[in-house]
């Protein structure tokens, strides 16, 4: 892991293995069942032998959970649940003193219903400069009933909602999600001081929620099925990232921006990573593959390029705390891919299956050139839970439709750590989502001292790419070995393969074998990768 100090601090970002910690299912400190600061503090050196350079944490800040804290009510200090600002700050200081960065999260977008600001707005008249924050609107019809546009909420229904006087305001997610107007410079200005907030306490860059949604076209034009043009990847978002920018250079130590955009074509997210504009952005394309070997080298292929002629490193991602465990995905009968129109909740899976093509996949991320992004519990091989009891669900999507869609409780589960029945260590407390029994041989306890665990996999891999040169900065060069077999070159004597397809494949010409995600003798079996010094 790269140390903190200023000479090896340019362009840390480029290569670095980030861990997502989702604060309420990571660790519980003061047993309420709840994760919190207290107990992340108290697993840094859990984190520092994974092998990770930074920590990026969701929306730590004050909130009434509707969105589980990403419908944020005051953007400069530290829920309770989960502490206080001091501890926060403490937190910064004990990661950096373990030499891991710390990001957070920033949710530009919407705030809580909540939020002061949108309190003010609902006591004040239309056309008040205190409604000018947000989109607040007439409603269409004779009697204003009916919503301004057609614009649908992404967590299902209309994205606007009635208020008493009349008038209604646009929230592309929760209602309890208002959408600030970012035409308003009152809005842009408050931002760019909770930037300068938290850099000031020590935190060393922002992953940006929604980050392509800030501007939308004015005329609220209504929209076709699938189209999200007027709100998403409009011009004057890279004037606000521009200016994001300049305060992030401001400050010593490597600052970074890192951008949330799910946009269709990867040459305009690129756009974005401009080198006066963001560091990096989440590879989506990757993320969403079916386990196919022509889709994950076009995936690559393609990101590769875009990110090239921008001069940005690419930023490979498997699962996070919006989409379906990549182990289930993986071990899905059919479609193993991923699509927010339908989750394909209660597929069968083959989660054996599945967790071998995670090892597989797990392999990969680490062998391409530019940062990796590792979602808690990723590293232990947890699988989607998808019997989660409907009175226990709190995703806001669950309830918007009408349980139609499951949601994401069940990729954000409290993390397992020691012993043979829930909690599993987790806290003294219960949990505030349910845990399955089984998770009783997935425990970081268990897999510690288990050479073929996931755990040790990943601790494996992210050392290994610490310490060969050929991982280091620098592209891939494809290898053909066959159908369904993805291969590459990276630097000097290093080689990749990964075996898509149904039947053993022979090896290249190699020195040694480093690394692979299931025992290798002679062949490489199915679904199996591995890395070779060559």
């Amino acid at each position: 892991m790269t140390a903190l100090g200023q000479s090896a601090t340019a362009g840390w970002w480029r290569s670095a293995a980030i861990y997502q910690v989702y604060i309420r299912s990571f660790a519980d400190g003061n047993g309420d069942g709840v994760g919190d600061l207290a107990g992340v503090r108290a697993r840094l050196g859990y984190l520092a032998e994974l092998g990770i350079d930074a920590i990026w944490f969701t929306p730590w800040y004050p909130s009434p959970m509707d969105d589980g804290g990403y419908d944020v009510a005051d953007f400069r200090d530290i829920d309770p649940l989960f502490g206080t600002l001091a501890e926060a700050e403490e937190l910064i200081v004990a990661a950096h003193a373990k030499g891991i960065r710390v990001i957070i999260d920033i949710v530009p977008n919407h705030c809580s219903d909540e939020h002061r600001w949108f309190q003010e707005a609902l006591a004040a008249e239309p056309g008040s400069p205190e409604r000018q924050r947000f989109w607040f609107r007439p409603g269409l019809g004779p009697d204003g009933a009916e919503p301004p546009n057609n614009w649908k909420s992404r967590f299902g229904g209309s994205a606007w909602t009635r208020v008493p006087d009349g008038e209604w305001y646009l929230h592309l997610y929760s209602s309890r999600q208002p959408d600030f107007n970012w035409d308003n410079q009152e809005i842009r200005a408050d931002f760019e001081d909770v930037l300068r907030f938290w850099f000031d306490r020590g935190v060393d860059g922002f992953r940006i929620d929604v980050a392509d949604g800030l501007v939308k076209d004015p005329r609220l034009p209504d929209v076709e099925e699938g189209d999200e043009t007027p709100f998403s990847d409009q011009e004057g978002l890279h004037e606000i990232y521009r200016s994001w920018r300049k305060i992030a250079d401001s400050y010593p130590g490597d600052r970074v921006l890192v951008g949330e955009m799910w946009l269709p074509d990867m040459s305009r997210a690129a756009r974005y990573l401009r080198r006066d504009e963001l560091h990096a952005a989440f590879n989506f394309d990757f993320l969403v593959c079916p386990w196919d070997h022509a889709r994950f080298q076009d995936a690559i292929e393609r990101t590769l390029l875009a990110h090239r002629e921008v001069g940005a490193p690419a930023a490979w991602v498997l699962s996070n705390h919006d989409v379906t465990r990549h182990v289930t995905r993986y071990g899905r009968d059919g479609d193993t891919g991923f699509a927010f129109a339908d989750r394909l909740h209660g597929t069968p899976v083959d989660r054996e299956l599945g967790t071998r093509r995670a090892r597989a996949a797990a392999l990969l991320t680490l062998a391409l050139p530019g940062g990796l992004y590792v979602y808690q519990g990723e590293e232990l091989g947890l699988w989607e839970i998808e019997d989660i009891p409907d009175e226990l669900r709190e995703d806001p999507v669950w309830a918007r439709t009408n349980g139609a869609d499951p949601g994401r409780d069940g990729c954000r589960v409290p993390l397992p750590w020691s012993g043979d029945t829930p909690p599993f260590g987790f806290g003294t407390g219960g949990t505030w989502l349910p845990q399955p029994e089984e998770w009783r041989s997935s425990t970081t306890e268990a897999q510690a001292t288990d050479p073929a665990s996931m755990l040790r996999l990943y601790r494996a891999g992210l050392r290994m790419r610490e310490e060969l040169p050929a991982l280091g900065p620098g592209d891939l060069e494809w290898l053909s070995l066959g159908d369904g077999v993805l291969a590459f070159t990276r630097g000097p004597g290093f080689t990749f393969v990964l075996n898509f397809s149904a039947s053993p494949v022979s090896l290249p010409p190699h020195r040694e074998v480093l690394l692979s995600s299931d025992p290798v003798e002679g062949e490489l079996p199915t679904d199996t990768a591995v890395w070779l010094r060559t």
